[in-house]
């Protein structure tokens, strides 16, 4: 049934190709270690709790929820009358903020990149045009490299996107991400479909990633504080701070739940409340009687 359970998610929930990959390896793995997930017991699956005891938090949460929604749907589907997940371990995990990147750092890192790019060089024109759209534009890492040559707008100042699950968004491109991507655009080899084409398609995540810190490294910055994400955080966190609106960042970022957005940009509850009593009609009203 695990096949079918993918299927499902793959059709109805519009998982991604990653998201699925993720999924089948923590369902197979414990299939191995319980047997057939589909007749498991409560006993049985008990058993998980020690296989899982030396493994982070995060990741025997991931796993005890693949199963949780696998015993859903296999409940939905009439395939069992009860649901033994309740017998899985709970892991107390709180998602941990990611790493902040100062508005100095940006700089620094930027005035490398720029200094650099004034080669002309191709390599450091592309790996400008990517610093600014991950920087500028908040894209996630596989969104950015797999971008096709035909999001780049020519007359309106957008990216179409497309995100996790497949879905599509419109993303607003700045004006320096533009002339970025006019001086990558004006050097890109020609004869691939992709903004950033490589020999096998197109640049991947790992590369990226590499590019990243080597470029920290020259920039005179910690590596180990650089990366695609902690640049998307770095947009969404700098643009709050700049007063931009909580749901507008969310559509940009392409989150689904605004509690996702809320852990990004590190934003409390009270401040939360301080938004709604500040920009709601109704606080204005209020304020004027």
């Amino acid at each position: 049934m695990i096949e079918e359970f993918l299927a499902m998610l793959a059709a109805e929930r519009g998982a991604s190709a990653n998201t699925l990959a993720a999924y089948h390896r923590d369902l197979t793995q414990a299939q191995a270690w319980v047997g057939d997930l589909s007749r498991a017991t409560t006993g049985e699956l008990s058993v998980l709790e020690r296989r899982w005891a030396e493994l982070a938090p995060a990741s025997a949460a991931r796993k005890a929820s693949a199963l949780r929604q696998f015993y859903g749907f296999l409940v939905d589907e009439g395939a069992r009358a009860d649901d033994p997940s309740h017998a899985l371990p709970r892991a107390a995990t709180r998602r941990p903020l990611p790493k902040v990147l100062s508005h100095s750092e940006v700089a620094t890192l930027f005035a490398r990149a720029e200094e650099e790019a004034a080669t002309q060089k191709p390599e450091a024109l592309r790996l400008l045009a990517l610093l600014e759209l991950l920087y500028g534009s908040g894209l996630r890492a596989t969104e950015l490299v797999s971008l096709p040559l035909t999001a780049v707008p020519r007359d309106a100042p957008f990216l179409t996107v497309t995100g996790k699950g497949g879905s599509s968004r419109m993303v607003p491109v700045g004006m320096r991400a533009r002339q970025a991507l006019t001086r990558w655009l004006a050097v890109r080899p020609t004869g691939s479909k992709h903004l950033f084409p490589s020999r096998n398609g197109h640049l991947t995540r790992v590369r990226l990633h590499q590019l990243l810190k080597a470029l920290a490294v020259r920039a005179g910055l910690d590596p180990g504080k650089l990366s695609p994400h902690v640049l998307r955080h770095a947009f969404a966190t700098h643009l709050l701070e700049g007063g931009a609106d909580l749901r507008v960042l969310q559509t940009l970022l392409g989150h689904a739940d605004i509690a996702t957005t809320q852990i990004y940009t590190h934003v409390d509850a009270s401040r939360l409340v301080k938004l709604v009593n500040e920009r709601h009609p109704l606080a204005r009203v209020l304020a004027s009687d």
